[in-house]
């Protein structure tokens, strides 16, 4: 019984593409966190020399913020949605999200799990 769940969750073809998703925004991750790294540096520097910030670099590093933050939702399976470039670059702070549906089966799996938990 226990053979014929993971025969069939292996065969699954979106957990598969997901996982090459996952590949392929880890990438992007790091290159994301490369900039917004040169952002803080330059920016810093720039606090440093000036005693003042450049707006330009404050709205960049915001939205890098909240790319990362919208990458690792997806990573950790608490998002569907794929981030840019397969949506719109962020803009501003993150937005309220809505929580990922589970399905039936992954409903009564946790059940079956932890079956004192309270929903």
């Amino acid at each position: 019984m226990i053979d014929d769940d993971v025969k069939q969750n292996l065969k699954e073809k979106q957990t598969w593409l997901r996982g090459l998703y996952m590949i392929l925004f880890a990438v992007f991750y790091s290159i994301a966190e490369t900039v917004l790294i040169l952002v803080i540096v330059f920016q810093f520097l720039l606090k440093l020399v000036s005693g003042k910030t450049n707006q330009r670099l404050l709205t960049l590093g915001q939205s890098l913020s909240t790319y990362l933050y919208q990458v690792m939702l997806f990573q950790s399976f608490n998002s569907n949605e794929y981030p840019y470039p397969f949506s719109a670059w962020p803009k501003g702070a993150p937005k309220a999200r809505k929580a990922v549906k589970k399905t039936r089966q992954e409903s009564k799996a946790e059940d079956k799990e932890d079956p004192g938990s309270e929903s």
